[in-house]
C-alpha cells in the first residue's frame, strides 16, 4: 500500500489547515519589507539607507525586495502610497458639514500631519516623484488623481449650495486647489515656514482667495 499524499492544505495542530496561498505569502513579504523600508527611511533617512539594509531589516534575500518595487526610490513609493492612502481615507471619514474652506482646510491638514510624521521622508519622496515609472510610481500618480476627483466632488457640493459657481468645472477647480496645497507643502519643506503655518493660516489665505474667485 503506498503513503497517501499530504494535501496542500494539511491540517495543522487543532484542525487548523495551513496557509499555502501563494498570494497570502507574497503579500507577506510584501508588508515585511515595507514595514522595513518605512523604518529605515523614516530614523536613517533615504538618501543613508540602501537596498540591502532594507533587506536584512525584512529577513528577505536582496534580490527579494525588488518583486515589490523597481528600485530604492519606487520602495519610498510603495511606502508613501500607503501613507497617503490612510490619511486620505481618515481626513474623509471624519469631514463634516460646513464651507467649502473648511473642509479643504480639514482634508489638507490630515495630510500634511501626516508629512509632519516624517518630514524627511516626505522631503525625499515629493523630489523623486515627478518623472518617475516604476509601478509604485503609478500607483501614486493613481491614487493623486483619485484625490482630486474627491477634492471635485467637494468643490461640486459647494456648487450645490450656491457657494462655487454652477458653471465651473469641478476638476479643473479641484487642480487649482491641490496646486496651492502643494505649493505651500513646498514650501514648509523648503524651511521658509513651520509646519503649523503652512498647514494653517498660509493655506488658510491662499485657500480663501480661491474660493473668493470661484463665486459667482
Amino acid at each position: 500500500m503506498t503513503k497517501p499524499a499530504r494535501s496542500a492544505k494539511a491540517a495543522r495542530p487543532g484542525g487548523r489547515p495551513a496557509v499555502t496561498s501563494r498570494a497570502a505569502r507574497r503579500a507577506g513579504t510584501r508588508e515585511q519589507v515595507r514595514v522595513a523600508a518605512l523604518e529605515l527611511f523614516s530614523s536613517a533617512g533615504f538618501d543613508e539607507t540602501t537596498t540591502q539594509a532594507i533587506a536584512r531589516r525584512a529577513g528577505v534575500a536582496s534580490g527579494t525586495v525588488f518583486l515589490y518595487a523597481q528600485d530604492k526610490a519606487d520602495l519610498l513609493f510603495l511606502v508613501m502610497h500607503d501613507r497617503l492612502e490612510q490619511a486620505v481615507a481618515r481626513s474623509f471619514e471624519t469631514l463634516g458639514e460646513g464651507p467649502l474652506i473648511e473642509r479643504l482646510m480639514h482634508v489638507f491638514r490630515g495630510v500634511f500631519a501626516m508629512y509632519g510624521e516624517s518630514p524627511r521622508m516626505g522631503a525625499a519622496f515629493v523630489r523623486l516623484l515627478p518623472g518617475a515609472t516604476g509601478p509604485n510610481a503609478e500607483r501614486v500618480n493613481a491614487l493623486t488623481f483619485t484625490f482630486l476627483q474627491r477634492l471635485g466632488a467637494l468643490v461640486a457640493d459647494a456648487q450645490a449650495r450656491g457657494e462655487v459657481a454652477a458653471d465651473l468645472p469641478a476638476l479643473a477647480c479641484a487642480q487649482n486647489i491641490f496646486g496651492l496645497y502643494f505649493m505651500t507643502l513646498l514650501a514648509w519643506m523648503a524651511g521658509h515656514c513651520t509646519l503649523e503655518t503652512a498647514s494653517g493660516p498660509m493655506l488658510r489665505q491662499a485657500l480663501a482667495l480661491q474660493v473668493r474667485g470661484l463665486r459667482r
